[in-house]
C-alpha cells in the first residue's frame, strides 16, 4: 500500500492532479461556510440538528445549507437537473439520439442543456428553502432586497461547485460531482464520533460493539456488491493468430455485467424526490387557508413516520435502480455490436434471441443489486428501531457513496499508473 502511494507521489503529472484535487476541496469547504450577508447562522444551525429531514438536505448540500452559506444548495439542483433531463431522454428520441448516436458533440450537447437547466431550478429551491425557513421562524422579515441577493449568491454559488465538479473530472480522478458530495460526508465525520463519545454509556458496551461489527460488515458488503459482475461468455468467429482456446477460427471473451450496474445514482435520485414532499409540506403547513395547512400537516406527519418514509425510500431506489440501469445499458445496442464483430453467446442465436437473452440476465442481476441499494438506504432506519440510540446510525446512504467514491478514485488512479508504466515501455 505505501508502495503504491509512493509511487503515485513519485509521478509529477498523477501527483499534481491529486494536489489540484485536493486543493478545490479545501476551496469547496471554505465557500460552504462562508455565511450569506444578514443571516442568523446560529439559529439555522439549531433548527437543522432538531430535524432529521432536514439534516440529511443539509448532508446532500455538503453542510451548506446548515450554514447558509454562499454554497448552501450544494449540487442539488445540478442533480435534480439531470435527473429532469434523464427522465426527458425516455420520452423525447431525439434527445436520446443526440446522447447515444452523436457521440461526445452529442454528450457535450446534452450537459449543456443540462446546465442550462440548474440555473432557474436552483433559483426556485432557493427561493423556497427561504420561504420554509421563514414559516419555522428561523429567518426574520426579509426586503425583497434580501431576496434577491440570496437568490443571486446561492444560485451563483451552485454553478461555482457545478464548475469545480467539471474541473475534478476533467483530472481523471474521478467523477467531480460524487467526490464533492462525498468531502461533504466525510467533513461530518468528526463531529459523529464527537457525539458518540459525548454520549458514551458503559451499559451499551456491547451495542458500541455490535454497531461497530455491523459498520465493518456493511463496508465489506458494499465493496464486494460494488465490484460483483457476471461474466457472459462470448465467441467471436474470426481466427485471431496465437489463440489457443475455443474452436478453430474463434475465440473467446466475455461480457461482464455488474450487479451494481447504477452506482450510487439511485441512492442519490431517491433522496433528491424525497426531500421535495417533506419541504413542501412543511411550508404550507403555516399557510392561512385551513384546508391546505391541513392537508400539508398531514403529509408532513406522514413523511415524519420512519415506517412509511423508509418503504417509500426502499421503492424509490429499486425502482431508480432499474431506470438508470435501462438508462445506461441497451441490450439491443450490445446485441448489434456483437453482432458486427462476429461474436455471440453459445447457445443463443444472434439478433433478437440474444437481445430477449441480455434483457432477461441484466434484470435478474439488477433486482438483486437494487435490493441491496434498497437495504443500504434504510439501514439507519434499521440501527435506529433496534439500538434506540440517534447517534448510533450507520449512514447507509452515506456510507455507499463514500466507498463508491472510493473505489472509483482508486481504479482511476490505478488505471493512469498503469497508463504510465506502459509508455515506459
Amino acid at each position: 500500500m505505501f508502495q503504491e502511494i509512493i509511487r503515485i507521489f513519485k509521478d509529477k503529472d498523477l501527483r499534481n492532479k491529486i494536489l489540484f484535487v485536493l486543493f478545490v476541496l479545501v476551496v469547496y469547504r471554505l465557500a460552504a461556510n462562508i455565511p450569506i450577508p444578514g443571516v442568523d447562522t446560529s439559529r439555522v444551525a439549531e433548527f437543522f440538528n432538531s430535524d432529521q429531514l432536514f439534516g440529511l438536505l443539509n448532508m446532500f448540500s455538503g453542510g451548506g445549507l446548515k450554514n447558509i452559506s454562499i454554497v448552501m444548495l450544494g449540487v442539488g439542483p445540478y442533480i435534480t437537473a439531470s435527473i429532469i433531463m434523464q427522465l426527458l431522454m425516455m420520452i423525447f428520441p431525439r434527445l436520446e439520439q443526440m446522447y447515444k448516436e452523436e457521440g461526445e458533440a452529442g454528450q457535450q450537447k446534452f450537459n449543456m442543456i443540462t446546465r442550462y437547466l440548474t440555473v432557474p431550478l436552483a433559483a426556485i429551491q432557493t427561493l423556497g428553502m427561504i420561504a420554509l425557513l421563514r414559516s419555522n421562524h428561523v429567518l426574520g422579515h426579509l426586503t425583497i432586497y434580501n431576496y434577491i441577493v440570496i437568490v443571486i449568491i446561492a444560485t451563483a454559488g451552485t454553478i461555482f461547485l457545478m464548475w469545480l465538479g467539471e474541473l475534478i473530472t476533467e483530472k481523471g480522478i474521478g467523477n467531480g460531482v460524487s467526490i464533492l458530495i462525498f468531502a461533504g460526508i466525510v467533513i461530518a465525520l468528526p463531529t459523529t464520533i464527537k457525539q458518540i463519545i459525548a454520549t458514551w454509556d458503559p451499559t451499551y458496551a456491547l451495542t458500541y460493539l455490535g454497531f461497530l461489527i455491523l459498520t465493518i460488515i456493511t463496508v465489506a458488503a458494499i465493496v464486494v456488491i460494488n465490484e460483483a459482475t457476471r461474466n457472459i461468455p462470448i465467441t467471436f468467429a474470426r481466427r485471431i493468430r496465437g489463440a489457443q482456446t475455443g474452436a478453430p477460427g474463434s475465440v473467446e471473451s466475455q461480457l461482464p455485467l455488474k450487479v451494481n450496474q447504477a452506482g450510487v445514482i439511485p441512492i442519490i435520485f431517491a433522496m433528491s424526490i424525497m426531500l421535495f414532499p417533506g419541504m413542501i409540506s412543511n411550508l404550507l403547513a403555516k399557510s392561512h387557508n385551513p384546508l391546505v395547512a391541513e392537508i400539508a400537516g398531514k403529509v408532513a406527519d406522514l413523511f415524519a413516520n420512519q415506517w412509511f418514509y423508509g418503504i417509500v425510500y426502499f421503492i424509490l431506489v429499486v425502482a431508480f435502480t432499474f431506470f438508470y440501469t435501462a438508462v445506461t445499458f441497451d441490450p439491443k445496442t450490445v446485441a448489434e455490436n456483437l453482432q458486427r464483430q462476429g461474436g455471440f453467446i453459445a447457445n443463443i442465436r444472434p439478433g433478437e434471441p440474444t437481445v430477449e437473452y441480455l434483457n432477461y440476465l441484466i434484470n435478474r442481476i439488477t433486482l438483486s443489486g437494487a435490493i441491496f441499494l434498497g437495504f443500504i438506504a434504510v439501514l439507519p432506519f434499521i440501527v435506529q428501531a433496534f439500538t434506540g440510540n440517534n447517534n448510533l446510525t450507520i449512514g447507509g446512504t452515506g456510507i455507499l457513496i463514500v466507498v463508491a467514491v472510493v473505489i472509483e478514485m482508486i481504479k482511476q488512479i490505478e488505471a493512469q499508473l498503469v497508463m504510465r508504466d506502459y509508455d515506459r515501455l
